[in-house]
């Protein structure tokens, strides 16, 4: 009974354990996109940041709390827009400091004038007061280019502070200081790094998985090589699956001239002809595989393993099994279809939860220099897509990414997701935006490319991809080389 018991918590933990890790990767690829990012460290570090403040006014009477609602303002204009007009540190400090020396300035100019203000809580407030300290503010922000939002809140502020207004301009310095450290932190150890932190094929996709098949597989393992080669551990797994007619078949022929007879004075079963079928082949598929793998490693300079399994069964099973056995993160397989929509092959790697890439070659080339992203929506697949496209593409080549609209009031929105997607890597990206269909944008633009990089689509719903079909199958006549990307789970 206990035993039975130990197994039934057992497999409670287990699954628990699986839960976790589904909700893991879950929150991963919802913080991927940028927006909730943001908005998480909004929500984590505005609240942080001014509650430390808050702290250390208590413990001190220099800091005045009337800096609290400019400052909190301020904390969040930077860290929801880390690469917006206000999000300069010194642009902060300045423009809040700048803020409260125009409003001591406003007293200061008001009292010697003899101008007495409306009392509020026994603090006499100016209305010209109020009026020259904005004026002031706005002539220095401009004039110092510190244009500040808030500068102009600490202005008045600062006119409520009565006597212990030089006390609160350095409260004010100190304060922003304080937060712009904490936030130009973030954004350059962690924000602008986010890709090297939170996106997983920057981090791995190193060893690649090559099914040899059909008539493009070279070019196939040259791209995928390429992609391997971004990374200093990556490598190339060359896999060539030996079916059974082809055992059948070379069997036949060993039978037919050997005659069915054991060798004189040999043991029957060294002689057996199947088992001799099924060296052969596999001698023949490793030696194709390793002329290939010989150039890979010349031409490219990434390291490259060869194995042969039998096809027993469903070809995309063997593949995906290798690729667990071999340790490989992503696999490279040759485009294949089947009445215009992908072949069964390709369709059972994309259902699997390993990142899929299937590439479909027309020119015949083993370089990229050229290459273009199709991008629909922001999220894990597009990085991952972009991160190939870079891969591949080298330091030498270029890659531009695109998106299409329907309605030039998205135009604004798009841009903005554009941005957000190439901000993170390293290189320059060329982004654009066009009111063309995708078919006809890539129509247009695959002459000037050597390779378009575009979505599986297989992140979104059944009821989707019936509506709107995925873009692969849009461009499936174009003349340009073209990598689907399917990103697992």
């Amino acid at each position: 009974m206990l035993s039975g018991l130990r197994a039934r918590l057992d497999r409670l933990l287990a699954r628990i354990r699986r839960v976790e890790r589904r909700e893991l990767r879950d929150f991963q690829r919802w913080v991927e996109h940028t927006n909730n990012l943001l908005h998480l460290s909004v929500l984590l570090f505005v609240p942080l940041l001014i509650a430390l403040v808050t702290y250390i006014s208590n413990a001190s009477t220099l800091l005045s709390f009337l800096l609290f609602p400019p400052l909190a303002s301020g904390t969040y204009t930077l860290f929801s827009d880390p690469e917006g007009k206000y999000a300069s540190p010194p642009k902060f400090v300045g423009g809040m400091t700048a803020g409260a020396i125009c409003g001591s300035l406003a007293i200061e100019l008001t009292g010697l004038a003899g101008i007495v203000g409306v009392s509020t809580g026994g603090v006499q407030v100016s209305a010209l007061g109020a009026g020259l300290s904005i004026f002031l503010t706005g002539a220095v922000t401009w004039t110092l280019d510190l244009e500040e939002p808030t500068a102009f809140s600490t202005a008045l502020l600062t006119l409520l502070t009565g006597s212990a207004r030089t006390e609160y301009v350095l409260s004010v310095v100190l304060s922003t200081a304080f937060v712009a450290t904490a936030f130009y932190a973030w954004r350059e150890l962690f924000y602008d790094r986010r890709a090297e932190y939170l996106y997983r094929t920057t981090q791995g996709d190193d060893h690649v998985l090559v099914p040899v098949r059909g008539e493009t597989a070279d070019e196939t393992a040259m791209f995928a090589a390429r992609i391997a080669a971004a990374h200093d551990a990556g490598k190339v797994v060359l896999l060539d699956l030996v079916s059974e007619s082809e055992i059948a078949e070379a069997e036949a022929g060993i039978r037919r001239g050997e005659g069915d007879e054991p060798a004189p004075g040999g043991d029957a079963a060294d002689t057996d002809p199947t088992t001799e079928a099924q060296e052969q082949v596999a001698g023949q598929a490793a030696m194709r595989l390793e002329r290939l793998a010989g150039r890979i490693r010349t031409q490219v300079g990434v390291p490259c393993e060869v194995v042969v399994a039998s096809e027993s069964g469903s070809p995309a099973s063997v593949v995906l099994q290798t690729a667990r056995e071999a340790n490989c993160d992503l696999v490279v397989t040759p485009y294949e279809e089947r009445h215009g929509s992908l072949s069964p092959f390709v369709k059972s790697l994309f259902d699997d939860p390993i990142d899929v890439v299937a590439f479909r070659s027309v020119s015949g080339r083993t370089r990229w220099r050229r290459v273009l992203v199709a991008v629909a929506r922001p999220g894990d697949n597009a990085h991952a897509m972009l991160d190939f496209a870079k891969r591949v593409s080298r330091a030498t080549g270029t890659v531009s990414v695109c998106t299409c609209i329907d309605a030039e009031s998205k135009r604004r929105r798009a841009e903005s997701m554009l941005l957000n997607l190439v901000e993170p890597f390293d290189g320059t990206f060329e982004t654009r935006v066009s009111r063309d269909s995708i078919r006809s944008f890539l129509s247009v633009n695959a002459p000037s490319h050597d390779l378009i990089v575009v979505g599986a689509s297989t992140d979104r719903t059944a009821a989707s991809r019936f509506l709107a079909p995925p873009t692969f199958e849009k461009v499936s006549d174009l003349d340009c080389d073209v990598a689907i990307v399917h990103r697992g789970g």
